[in-house]
């Protein structure tokens, strides 16, 4: 099947309009890579320092400077359910390592914050600039260059994001990342969510409640609804960074342990030392990143990675927009229904099918790129597989032909829908995205008046007052990532689902983030920018008539142009958002982060050297040098 033509344009668009910048970020790639292991570099006293603790074989392969030696970095904790298997993998990894030849050591750990700990509490408010510290202390890891390639252990949200993009930076080292698993099944996602709005409607207690999150947060290994975490370890498959198949592979089995084994080896193998060297800087391309849009839009998966995906772009010096997802999304069908968009959780999809099962029918209709480098070498279809063991070794047969759950996981000529459910949506409040998904056809348009909310409490305040049972926009600013660091408002999702199912009709609008778990209720996310950056939600007033219209696009306050227009910005006391659990020690990130559409980020596309008389044109696949679309591109850059 030939390449999606919708596919292929988005491609070449974001390949021109990134030129300049993919090109600064290879030649620094190539400035940093050494002939011979990185270590040659260093002085004896360096090198002294950087094996003095080892064992007496490993010092001794060290100091011959012959051999790869791997950093492990790694994001374990035990707070984190995901996390805490990984308390066992640096050992692993190193006696695998030594199978071949070369030295593992551990250079490095970075913070794991959990959002389903810190959801609505003050600590949310540190979870997005996580990513960025994230990516600094991989870098930090990675600085003593000692390393001639890496394994990441990370899998929840901001995490993964955030060891890319400090890989991405040390581009010229091999990358494979370990994934731990998701846990085992417990309580359905649909009774979940069932009980969880019977305590916002205060029926139930807390105890019942806490009863409840513990049959199903209950063991090691991934929180297995399709949130932020999950959809991270599908991007990791698609990109090919992981072997193939071992995203959804339970903990603490003999599979999940002979996968992390396999793994470290193939970080040897890829190393300069190794058969086919391969730098994670050239393997993360522009077609790699379509890929993982294509495969975010296929499931379902969070829009967190609205942010997330253009910030690890960055990182390689390449350009991508919402335009892209837009388009995209257009002529990507959704193949999955997995909690939010569906009853079943990612084990019924692995048991279903699964990541190999995916990616090949998408090769197949010509949604993916094929031509791309993985970890496995060069093309995709090689990851169209699933992993067994036979003995103590993994093996990899083909996906199944056929999906062993229809209800759960769709062939591409059968999809649950034509499109994969997120659009982006603009007008006079500006722009944002929307995932429709899992929200049911009847609510995708809403036109009602504004209530507006500077805070979720205020909302739940509100809410618990009975002041909501109507037909209302819930416009819930100054929640971006300058005026407090963009926490998740999960904590909103219980009532707007309650006010929806009596009948109400209502949206979100709001400059935070909602993520993967969505659901059911129509929110306009995002909205960039944000009010302290100048966006227009600040002009919003209660009864003003918002309409958001997820089938046209539309994001529009229906006010009168001249009126609109002469509204001052409201203003709002942050004073709560700035000191405690830490957070006045992120001032600086509030300070210098980017919009939500440019990712977020607190660091910059790479440096272009050029004499500073030179004026630099982006390139763009459109007609113009910068199309209205891609208005917000120039202005970042």
């Amino acid at each position: 099947m030939p390449l999606n033509p919708v596919v292929s344009a988005v491609t070449e668009r974001i390949i021109e309009r990134s030129r300049p910048y993919r090109a600064a970020y290879l030649n620094q790639l190539s400035d940093s890579i050494q002939q011979g292991v990185q270590r040659s570099t260093l002085s004896c006293t360096n090198l002294a320092h950087g094996f003095a603790a080892f064992p007496a074989n490993d010092k001794l392969v060290l100091k011959q400077q012959k051999n790869p030696s791997v950093a492990i970095i790694s994001a374990y904790n035990d707070m984190l359910s995901a996390h805490q298997p990984y308390e066992h993998f640096p050992a692993i990894i190193k006696d695998a390592v030594r199978q071949v030849g070369g030295v593992a050591q551990f250079g490095g750990g970075v913070p794991a914050m959990c959002d389903g700990i810190t959801q609505g509490q003050p600590g949310m408010e540190l979870s997005l600039f996580s990513r960025d510290t994230i990516a600094m202390s991989t870098a930090i890891a990675l600085s003593h260059n000692m390393f001639d390639a890496a394994v990441y252990l990370g899998i929840c949200d901001k995490i993964v994001p955030g060891l890319l993009i400090g890989a991405l930076h040390f581009g010229h080292l091999p990358a494979v990342f370990i994934p731990s698993g998701p846990m085992t099944t417990g309580m359905s996602n649909s009774e979940k969510s069932r009980i969880r709005q019977l305590y916002a409607q205060g029926k139930i207690d807390r105890d019942a409640l806490l009863e409840a999150e513990s049959k199903s947060y209950h063991d090691a290994g991934t929180c297995t609804f399709y949130g932020t975490a999950n959809s991270n370890q599908m991007l990791m498959e698609v990109m090919g960074l992981h072997l193939p198949g071992s995203a959804f592979v339970t903990p603490n089995t003999p599979l999940r342990n002979a996968l992390t084994v396999r793994a470290a080896q193939r970080a040897i193998e890829i190393s300069a030392q190794g058969q086919t060297f391969t730098p994670v800087g050239r393997l993360v391309d522009e077609k790699t990143i379509v890929n993982a849009i294509v495969a975010l839009l296929t499931t379902g998966g969070s829009t967190n990675h609205t942010i997330h995906l253009i910030a690890i772009a960055k990182a390689a010096g390449i350009v991508i927009d919402w335009n892209d997802f837009d388009k995209l999304s257009a002529v990507i069908p959704l193949l999955t229904r997995i909690y939010p968009n569906g009853e079943a959780d990612v084990n019924h999809f692995h048991a279903a099918g699964g990541t190999g099962f995916v990616i090949r029918e998408l090769l197949d209709a010509g949604l993916l790129h094929d031509d791309v480098t993985t970890i496995l070498g060069k093309g995709l279809r090689a990851h169209c597989t699933e992993p067994f063991l036979d003995g103590e070794k993994v093996v990899w047969k083909p996906a199944p032909e056929v999906s062993a759950d229809e209800n759960v996981l769709r062939p591409a000529d059968r999809p649950f829908a034509p499109d994969g459910g997120l659009r982006l949506l603009t007008g006079n409040l500006g722009r944002a995205v929307i995932k429709i998904s899992a929200v049911k056809p009847q609510y995708h348009v809403v036109e009602a008046p504004a209530m507006v909310f500077t805070s979720q409490e205020d909302f739940m305040h509100a809410y618990q007052a009975g002041n909501l049972n109507q037909d209302f926009v819930a416009v819930v600013r100054f929640q971006g990532p300058k005026a407090n660091g963009m926490p998740e408002l999960h904590a909103l999702t219980p009532a707007l689902g309650s006010l929806q199912d009596a009948g109400f009709h209502v949206a979100l609008v709001t400059d935070g983030r909602m993520s993967g778990a969505s659901g059911k209720v129509p929110a306009a996310i995002h909205v960039s920018p944000e009010v302290l950056a100048g966006g227009p939600l600040g002009r919003i007033r209660d009864g003003d008539i918002i309409r958001l219209d997820a089938e046209a696009g539309i994001l529009q306050a229906l006010v009168d142009e001249a009126e609109w227009q002469q509204r001052p910005h409201a203003s709002a006391d942050r004073s709560s958002n700035v000191v405690g659990m830490g957070r006045e020690l992120f001032a600086m990130f509030r300070s210098s982060v980017s919009v939500a559409e440019d990712g977020a980020a607190t660091f910059a596309l790479p440096r272009l050297i050029v004499p500073s008389d030179t004026e630099i044109n982006l390139p763009k696949g459109d007609a113009e040098p910068f199309s209205d679309e891609d208005t917000h591109v120039q202005q970042s850059i």
